[in-house]
């Protein structure tokens, strides 16, 4: 039997909510229709943000605490609705999926990461769909520093991925030239780390807490561990297979 492609798919909020402040559950099913389509050639590990997302949807937490803990707890709310939208979408595609929470300090201990990589190997090896988010009831790096593209990026390392998708809101990573101009125009593949940072704009998304330098550094993360990464705009219908079959414009960092 031939190996499955092994691919960890990384989608913010933004890409979620389709840039609105709800859900979009057109997106999950276009995801899932995606994944059923690819499902005989590649196994796929999922990293979602959203819960936040999710919960603002349903509830207006009124506190004196920071607001980090009221993000905090906005998570543990909105991730088991998460979880259900996804379950709930997957399975009329004839998917299974499971819920995994993991913290950055989970990848400082060998013991953590060893059981986080023979748990996944289990779910995947009989056909469920990880689904990934930060244990944001606990931890508050994603909150504070970065939309899960760290996150995705040491969990595609650990698991040895073949290739590691950022679903965003842009093309890929555009030229800092064009983005001045107005139009524009992205860096389709990127070899080279040190001429990829010096076109990087700093900018941050609506939904998101990261923006295109967190994704910089989460395929500088995943080079390391010698993996691929595409940066592919999420918020197109079949980004996924149109990107397999270079449809559309996109980033690829080798």
């Amino acid at each position: 039997m031939q190996k499955k492609k092994r691919i960890l798919l990384k989608i913010g909020s933004n890409t979620l909510t389709k840039e609105t402040d709800n859900i979009s559950r057109g997106k999950i099913e276009d995801i899932a229709n995606q994944i059923a389509k690819l499902k005989d050639t590649c196994e796929f590990i999922i990293v979602s943000s959203g819960a936040i997302a999710v919960a603002k949807q349903f509830v207006k937490l009124e506190s004196l605490q920071s607001e980090v803990f009221v993000k905090q707890a906005l998570a543990s709310i909105g991730q088991p609705h998460l979880i259900r939208i996804y379950q709930e979408i997957f399975r009329e595609y004839g998917l299974l999926s499971s819920q995994c929470l993991l913290s950055y300090s989970d990848f400082e201990k060998e013991e953590s990461k060893t059981n986080i990589t023979n748990t996944i190997n289990v779910l995947v090896n009989n056909n469920y769909i990880p689904i990934i988010n930060e244990n944001d009831t606990v931890a508050t790096d994603e909150i504070k520093f970065g939309d899960n593209d760290k996150l995705a990026a040491l969990t595609a390392s650990l698991l040895e991925v073949d290739l590691l998708i950022i679903a965003t809101n842009t093309n890929g990573i555009y030229t800092k030239e064009s983005i001045k101009q107005k139009q524009p125009k992205t860096i389709e593949e990127v070899t080279n780390f040190d001429d990829l940072l010096s076109e990087v704009v700093s900018s941050k998304s609506s939904h998101g807490s990261g923006g295109m330098q967190s994704k910089i550094e989460a395929a500088e993360v995943a080079k390391k561990a010698n993996i691929e990464t595409w940066i592919v705009n999420g918020l197109e219908d079949h980004f996924i297979t149109n990107a397999f079959k270079n449809k559309v414009p996109f980033t690829k960092i080798k």
